[in-house]
């Protein structure tokens, strides 16, 4: 039986191909590329296409003994989001939904779903859990809300059961030094940061310094996307052993605030790291830490990279060593 992965040419989605490949799993990627790169691809089971194309994805489940769905393929930037709502409507809660269809159809019973922090909004409390209110501040958090209560009339309808995982911040890569973040333009803090001091950007752009934080600056939980890929793999691990569906929230359980993040990528760089203020972005909450403590005992996960020097370390093991991408 094979793993299905949708967006596993991307950043987490090729971390996860990597980790479910070193667990003995037989693994398909199904990727349309349009931001993820086909050299990012361990496996040689790749199709490439957009899971809105139903005929495709009838192929993918016919050709193919699939036992479960680990769901990466959507739009993820916040700002763009706000701008172009109905662009994030249509690539993922659509995307979710015909993806689901060809499940049903095909009697695949499993998924593993990549939620995001984002489904919270403002949090009302710190750390964040999964039960606290879900108001999305922007279009992004909203639609992987939607595609998370899909799920659930799905499980009960049709009995597809899944686990929505809700990520933090996504950093780091691979240890091994072979895959890593490459996003085209990129819109993540660290490789930006990390860009600074490879000399192809003059300066960081912070958005905003007025925030209600000890510094101004907002504050995120960054998780290593190697601690995120065994995540999937246990939560594939806990469908397999209960038939459950559940959520978990996916983070360190601490946070850094914007200008924390550059001292510490100063100190692992050896470069300055020059940066200047510019406005907020649309949709931005200042503060976003996770209880992840329903994961750790549910799932027995235990991040190994706990530390922002580590994360910083092996993005920027990366960053030095393909200071243009995938094969470039």
């Amino acid at each position: 039986m094979s793993i299905l992965v949708t967006g596993g040419a991307g950043y987490i989605g090729s971390h996860t191909v990597v980790e479910f490949l070193a667990k003995g799993e037989e693994v398909i990627v199904l990727d349309n590329l349009q931001k993820g790169h086909r050299e990012a691809v361990m496996t040689g089971k790749f199709y490439e296409g957009d899971i809105r194309d139903q005929q495709l994805l009838d192929r993918v489940f016919s050709e193919n003994k699939v036992e479960a769905v680990i769901h990466f393929a959507a739009d993820s930037l916040v700002g763009e989001s706000v701008q172009d709502p109905l662009k994030y409507y249509d690539n993922n809660v659509i995307t979710a939904q015909n993806l689901l269809a060809g499940m049903v159809k095909h009697g695949v019973k499993r998924i593993v779903f990549s939620s995001t922090a984002a489904a919270y909004g403002e949090p009302e409390s710190i750390p964040i859990c999964e039960t606290d209110r879900k108001e999305p501040t922007n279009p992004y958090g909203e639609t992987k809300l939607a595609i998370e209560k899909m799920l659930k009339w799905c499980d009960q309808a049709y009995g597809v059961k899944f686990v929505a995982l809700r990520y933090f911040n996504a950093a780091g890569a691979h240890p091994n030094g072979h895959i890593g973040e490459d996003h085209q333009p990129e819109s993540h803090l660290i490789p930006i940061i990390l860009q600074v001091a490879l000399g192809q950007r003059e300066q960081l752009a912070v958005f905003g310094d007025d925030y209600p934080t000890a510094d101004g600056t907002c504050i995120r939980d960054y998780i290593h996307v190697s601690d995120l890929a065994n995540a999937h793999w246990l939560a594939l691990q806990k469908l397999r052993r209960t038939d459950m569906s559940a959520i978990y929230n996916l983070g360190n359980g601490e946070g850094f605030s914007v200008k924390q993040v550059v001292e510490k990528a100063r100190e692992v760089t050896g470069h300055p790291i020059p940066l200047k203020i510019a406005q907020r972005r649309a949709g931005d909450p200042a503060v976003l830490i996770a209880s992840s403590k329903k994961a750790q005992q549910d799932l027995e996960w235990k991040p190994q990279f706990n530390s922002l020097e580590q994360i910083l370390q092996t993005a920027w093991n990366w960053h030095k060593n393909h200071p243009q991408g995938y094969g470039k």
